[in-house]
């Protein structure tokens, strides 16, 4: 391999590669810059002059150990897409760390160092949870540890506005990372929020609104090239509208096959990633160490893949009248030199060594049939596909999103020429319908995805075919698994309640599943009793009975919340008698002492200073008990019961007696109640699958 060589090779080569401008800090400089740095060292420390040896300097994967670094010791939470944690949340799932600032700062340049390090992962899913993280940090006022808080901030300080702030936060994600304002608030309403509500419309529409206006903004300050490549291409990003969309009897026979093909290959990747991340599991569980070096492993067969692939294939002369040039060297476009001579070009190279936006653009363009070969896709679609599925799940951000179009649109643009001798549709659009497919297959989505596509390619002719095949997708993979988010969101163990009543839930009643023992509190409790209850259990709500002489018989006056017992118990405003405090209460405390603290920010038991004497002592929970929780008659159908709790966004359901004459509740319900291994663990006669 002469000189000559070498240079295109590293003309052509992205940052994922480059270790030399990863040593030498070279991070903040855009690809091209950061190339010619990384080979201009490479020539002064003189290991241009052994061509075996030059490639492998170039390959060591310092941004992508940085990213593993930045994931396995600060944020662990911060890996992966962060979409099903979002999803999560705005079920009910409260999990640790997942919207916390410090998973903020990881999201941020994790993904940045992620998608720079050249794995085919995108940037889509990371900025959902970023924008999710952002929104949770204004709900909760802030944050007291980075000292960053604001007062007016606090009227946010509560579930149901968190959860619509992280709503509006998820969608902005969307339209920010796909500059699709529409699609955002669609992807919000169809994939994100399990509870929806009218006023939730037009926030995540201003939301988006303001996220477009802000993007534009950037775009026209960019247009100089001041901003690297950051600002080319306007609102649209993948533009196909030149191409024309005239399509008969065989071009919606093709777009069939194209949705059975994505129904299938989509099904099989969200199974082989759901194998292939219970086998990460068991490696990251080993510690940080592994976690690094796993994804240091998948950048090393990356590049190798990146570099070693095109060698493949042939170089192929560069067309003729074109207004750019060809090849392309030390810059975007779509004919890549690699080892090929002046004038020709190599087309696996021009797949593989640009950035996965350009790829995609690569796949979308139009009135290109012949610039990609049917071998170079079918090598590329299956390196595409296998580099996906192994990369999702390390210790980095990563979205699915882009590895999921990038495949879709090469074994459109496969069909597309194998149907171009009956077909009027541009090889393009097959690329465009092939990435909704695969997009379909995978992630379940229809409406959503559909209004994407078409504000991402400025397509709307293609209005009719994008969601036939987004149907067919859907349909064919349904049969076989459920959606890729669904899947991960099963394999972390989260308690996820889905929209719909499984059946055996029709066959029981709510008493049928409430377990125990039920601790309740009087209305005026002994402190004592009160301590040793927080210590003894882990409930986050507890019954609130009155009892003679506060009542004439046992009745439920509400329930409480460990953490507001907790602000009570802190505050410290006992009685040596069992009398009525009410006033005195409401006096000490404010509303906003008892709102929803941030993460890690709560009172906790250790917190607690509380003598023996004062052990003795009463303390009235009428002041913070919810004098209306939300009950069930402990006949009512397990089902109906179910769908209540979720589409009313519970955490607790009061399950009260039908007769008279026996304690005014039988127990309390929570999500854990209504998941299938708690039913089936009780039932194992109702388990469908015996």
């Amino acid at each position: 391999m002469g000189k000559r060589r070498i240079r295109h090779y590293t003309n052509a080569m992205p940052l994922n590669v480059v270790s030399s401008a990863a040593l030498v800090g070279l991070t903040n400089i855009p690809n091209i810059e950061a190339v010619k740095c990384a080979h201009e060292l490479a020539v002064r420390m003189g290991f241009h002059k052994d061509p075996e040896f030059a490639p492998l300097i170039n390959m060591f994967p310092g941004l992508a150990a940085a990213a593993a670094a930045l994931c396995a010791y600060a944020a662990p939470a911060a890996a992966g897409s962060g979409i099903p944690e979002v999803k999560a949340y705005l079920n009910g799932i409260d999990a640790y760390s997942i919207l916390a600032p410090s998973t903020l700062f990881v999201k941020i340049f994790g993904s940045i160092l992620g998608v720079s390090a050249g794995f085919v992962v995108g940037k889509e899913g990371p900025m959902v949870h970023t924008g999710a993280c952002i929104a949770s940090l204004l709900g909760q006022g802030g944050s007291r540890r980075y000292h960053l808080t604001w007062k007016w901030l606090r009227y946010f300080k509560n579930d149901r506005d968190r959860r619509d702030l992280i709503t509006c936060g998820a969608a902005a994600g969307v339209a920010a990372a796909f500059r699709a304002p529409v699609g955002g608030v669609l992807f919000a309403l169809e994939e994100a929020a399990s509870w929806w509500r009218s006023a939730l419309l037009w926030r995540t529409f201003f939301t988006t609104a303001i996220v477009a206006i802000v993007l534009r903004a950037f775009i026209e300050y960019c247009w100089s090239g001041s901003c690297g490549l950051f600002g080319q291409g306007g609102l649209i990003m993948y533009d196909v509208s030149s191409a024309e969309a005239t399509y008969s009897a065989p071009d919606l026979l093709a777009v069939i096959l194209l949705g059975v093909i994505g129904g299938i290959f989509g099904s099989l990747y969200n199974y082989l990633v759901d194998k292939v991340l219970r086998t990460y599991a068991i490696i990251n569980e080993k510690g940080a160490a592994f976690k690094i070096l796993l994804v240091v492993g998948i950048s090393i067969i990356t590049s190798c893949c990146a570099f070693g692939l095109p060698w493949l294939a042939e170089c192929i002369e560069c067309p003729s009248n074109l207004k750019i040039s060809c090849p392309t060297v030390g810059e975007s476009g779509n004919y890549k030199s690699f080892q090929c001579q002046a004038g020709y070009y190599n087309d696996l190279a021009s797949l593989f060594l640009n950035t996965n936006d350009d790829a995609i653009r690569n796949l979308f363009s139009t009135d290109t049939q012949k610039e990609f070969r049917i071998s170079t896709l079918f090598i590329f679609f299956t390196a595409i596909y296998c580099l996906g599925i192994i990369t999702y799940g390390i210790a980095i951000p990563s979205g699915l999103f882009i590895p999921v179009i990038l495949a879709g649109a090469t074994y459109g643009r496969l069909v597309g020429r194998l149907f171009e001798s009956i077909s009027k549709l541009d090889t393009g659009l097959f690329a465009l319908l092939g990435a909704a497919s695969l997009l379909g297959g995978t992630m379940r989505m229809t409406v959503s995805l559909c209004i994407i596509l078409l504000e991402l390619t400025n397509d709307l002719l293609l209005l009719p075919l994008v969601m036939l095949v987004l149907l067919i997708s859907k349909t064919i993979a349904d049969s076989f698994n459920k959606g890729v988010y669904d899947q991960i969101v099963k394999l972390k163990g989260l308690p996820y309640l889905e929209a719909h009543a499984e059946p055996y839930m029709r066959h029981l009643v709510a008493g049928d599943v409430v377990s125990g023992p039920l601790v309740t509190f009087s209305g005026i409790e002994r402190v004592g009793n009160t301590l040793h209850a927080l210590k003894t259990t882990g409930h986050n709500g507890f019954p609130v009975i009155d009892e003679p002489p506060f009542s004439d018989t046992p009745e439920l006056c509400g329930l409480v919340l460990r953490s507001h017992l907790l602000v009570l118990l802190k505050g410290k405003n006992f009685s040596k008698d069992r009398v009525l405090c009410e006033e005195e209460i409401i006096q000490k405390f404010t509303t906003f002492d008892f709102g929803k603290a941030g993460s890690g920010k709560g009172i906790k038991l250790e917190d607690l200073d509380i003598s023996e004497e004062e052990m003795e002592m009463f303390v009235d929970l009428h002041p913070i008990t919810n004098a209306s929780p939300y009950t069930v008659v402990e006949t009512m159908s397990l089902a109906k019961a179910a769908i209540l709790f979720r589409q009313l966004g519970l955490r607790h359901m009061c399950v009260v007696p039908k007769s008279q004459g026996r304690p005014p509740i039988v127990g309390i319900l929570t999500r854990h109640d209504f998941m299938p291994e708690h039913i089936l663990g009780l039932y194992p006669h109702m388990n469908p699958h015996k």
